[in-house]
């Protein structure tokens, strides 16, 4: 039998060119990759051999990019809520982290991270955690692609004592998987109050020599900024120029606090930004500049963060608001237009990853990571114009059909490659455990 599928949506949804949507078109999935996009009664033609599945009230469109998340804190939802980000993290998160977070607890939190984010249509997840391998094997056998992002600090967890051990055990971890499809890794500095210069520098240098992409979360907070002025009398993104990681190479989370100077510098640097819009409203981080950023040229895609600071993990439903905080932010309505954010929340953020080629958007050539959303729903109705549809009105709930690389990872909204029993069961044990209602 073939193993060539058409999909025959009611609108196709390419993402490039910006805009386009394609009305009554087939798109040709030939093992891994897409083969074309061509009209509906002529894929039929050309492809009698083929597997036709009929998408009658569906819009076609590319997997969604994660460009900023903490997978295996989906077992802390829930857990410090209602917080500032310093209390939050040192007086809550990072204790429980210290006490259970281990292989087995990263491997579960990351098997039911990428459920939701498959259920959500998300196909590729820029990580960043602890455990690496944990993640690694968890993006496998959910059949996402993961991209591990290795977390670097200068204090001890339960993990790694220094810097050097984070660097090490990144390193083994990015050897053990070395040509693994689907998954690769990055460096992930955590942040600059928690990363000293020297490692900031050995992070750059062993980058250079493997190969390996950045990501790191700066100017979240103001805080983070006045506290940098005191110690180093600069802004983190000065001091971090002038260490040399402002390259092409680094993703930087949020950005909350950027003046005009730093986004230019950005953009003349090539570095990409993933904007986390809901976590940084319930951290009350503060309003990122996306208007300002995107004029000034820099590439920005769009990121979850960890569920448990979200507490969703929910790229559709972050991506719409993307779009609405950027016309209040700016006070400019047409702001990040529909067709703009839904590009953000795929084709920028695969540019980000170095993947742009590949990913982010539905060409014939590249990976078939596509996913289907059903606007049939009462919610969707009636349907002028299915881009903004797809941005402004349809939740997650509606993506019927998920696909990475041509395998399908969710049909129907069945999970093909997980089990969502299994996976809830998994949560409320480690529930159990972190409440102490099991032995540690």
């Amino acid at each position: 039998m073939s193993d060539t599928i058409c999909l025959h949506p009611q609108w196709l949804i390419p993402v490039e060119p910006r805009a386009t949507v394609l009305h009554n078109h087939a798109l040709v999935i030939e093992g891994d990759k897409i083969a074309a996009l061509l009209p509906g009664e002529q894929a039929r033609r050309q492809y009698p051999d083929a597997r036709h599945l009929e998408l009658p009230e569906h819009a076609l469109l590319p997997g969604f990019v994660n460009l900023h998340a903490h997978s295996a804190m989906s077992l802390l939802r829930g857990l410090a809520d209602d917080l500032a980000l310093m209390n939050w993290l040192n007086h809550h998160i990072w204790p429980a982290e210290k006490k259970h977070v281990s292989d087995e607890f990263v491997y579960d939190g990351s098997m039911h991270a990428m459920a939701e984010m498959i259920r959500g249509g998300t196909t590729t997840v820029n990580d960043m955690y602890f455990h690496h391998e944990a993640v690694a094997r968890a993006g496998l056998a959910a059949g996402m692609r993961t991209v591990v992002g290795c977390s670097i600090l200068e204090f001890p967890t339960g993990y790694a004592q220094d810097a050097d051990e984070y660097l090490r055990k990144s390193l083994a971890a990015h050897e053990a998987f070395v040509g693994q499809q689907g998954v690769d890794f990055r460096l992930a500095p955590h942040a600059p109050y928690t990363v000293a210069d020297e490692t900031f520098r050995k992070i750059i240098r062993l980058a250079e020599q493997h190969g390996l992409g950045i990501h790191c979360h700066i100017h979240e907070t103001g805080q983070e900024i006045t506290d940098s002025l005191k110690q180093y009398g600069k802004r983190p993104l000065q001091r971090l120029h002038e260490l040399g990681l402002l390259t092409p190479q680094l993703i930087a989370a949020h950005v909350v606090h950027a003046n005009d100077e730093e986004l230019a510098l950005l953009a003349a640097q090539g570095v990409h930004v993933a904007h986390n819009p809901a976590s940084n409203l319930k951290l009350a981080s503060g309003f990122a500049r996306i208007s300002a950023m995107q004029a000034a040229g820099v590439n920005v895609g769009i990121g979850t963060d960890g569920a448990a600071s979200n507490n969703k993990i929910d790229l559709l439903g972050d991506l719409r608001m993307a779009a609405l905080l950027a016309k209040a932010e700016s006070g400019n309505p047409t702001s990040l237009n529909a067709a703009a954010a839904l590009e953000m929340a795929t084709l920028s953020g695969a540019r980000a990853l170095g993947k742009g080629d590949s990913i982010g958007s539905l060409v014939a050539g590249k990976q078939a990571d596509v996913i289907a959303i059903d606007l049939s729903a009462l919610e969707t109705q009636p349907l002028f114009d299915p881009v903004s549809q797809v941005v402004y009105a349809a939740g997650r709930e509606q993506v019927s059909h998920v696909w990475v690389a041509g395998k399908c990872l969710m049909q129907d909204r069945e999970l093909t490659t997980l089990h969502l029993g299994q996976l809830g069961d998994k949560a409320r044990w480690w529930q159990q455990r972190i409440t102490g209602q099991l032995a540690s």
